[in-house]
């Protein structure tokens, strides 16, 4: 069961304003107080997502590092980004092959981090881990999509912790080929993060090359507060994501 309490000085709120953050972060009560306290106003007037979207959980034994697995980078983040993703997919109409593709790349990309800060390489080294796993994890997850898709996917999940405008040529290359997964994954991950312990950390929707519903950024911010709540309150993993509001 994760921790339910954290010091006043240690908690991932004061850590982040203070830059003391560590390599390896974990949600706290203290914490989810004051992202819940300072949920954005225009996020009341959106409408709300009246269906529950199955997510993608992933096994705490397909990290690079499985105390990894219950960090702010885990289960539950690529859970939430999957589901995300899903949502991105219906409201693009993306064929089954694709959005499978999509959720699958969403799911994973973060599974090799070695730490929660920035970790340079981290999509790398996931496009790699899901390239060698693939039939394993297809299987497991119950994706179906195609071999040209989970390309694509791979393609994605590299390019996923590079900024737009931070492209080499190779990866502007890779981009041409996966340009609508990789836009919709960089979507769906910035998504999640109404988790971080800053409000300037948030989403930032004009840096991303597609329009995010203001539905979906209120479903995201929700599902933040719950999933990390039910975990907190002794939920396992699984069943935190899987909570319906």
């Amino acid at each position: 069961m994760p921790s339910t309490a954290a010091q006043p000085n240690r908690t991932l709120r004061h850590l982040a304003v203070t830059g003391a953050l560590p390599d390896r972060q974990r949600m706290d009560r203290e914490t989810l107080d004051w992202i819940e306290g300072m949920r954005p106003s225009f996020l009341a007037t959106a409408p709300r997502w009246a269906r529950h979207a199955t997510p993608l959980v992933l096994a705490t034994g397909w990290f690079a590092d499985p105390d990894q697995a219950d960090g702010i980078h885990g289960v539950r983040h690529g859970a939430r980004v999957a589901t995300f993703a899903g949502l991105l997919a219906r409201q693009a109409s993306l064929p089954w092959d694709t959005a499978g593709a999509l959720r699958l790349a969403a799911a994973v990309h973060d599974c090799r981090r070695l730490d929660d800060r920035t970790d340079p390489g981290h999509g790398r080294r996931a496009a790699h881990w899901l390239t060698e796993h693939a039939t394993e994890v297809t299987a497991q997850l119950a994706i179906e999509t195609t071999p040209q898709r989970l390309g694509e996917a791979a393609a994605a999940v590299a390019l996923h912790d590079v900024p737009y405008c931070r492209f080499t040529p190779a990866q502007e290359a890779d981009y041409a080929r996966a340009r609508q997964l990789t836009d919709l994954l960089k979507a769906a991950d910035c998504l999640d993060r109404y988790r971080l312990p800053r409000a300037d950390w948030w989403p930032d929707t004009s840096r991303l090359r597609i329009e995010v519903p203001a539905w979906l950024s209120r479903f995201a911010f929700d599902a933040v507060v719950r999933s990390e709540r039910a975990r907190l309150n002794g939920a396992t993993n699984h069943a935190s994501v899987n909570r319906k509001r």
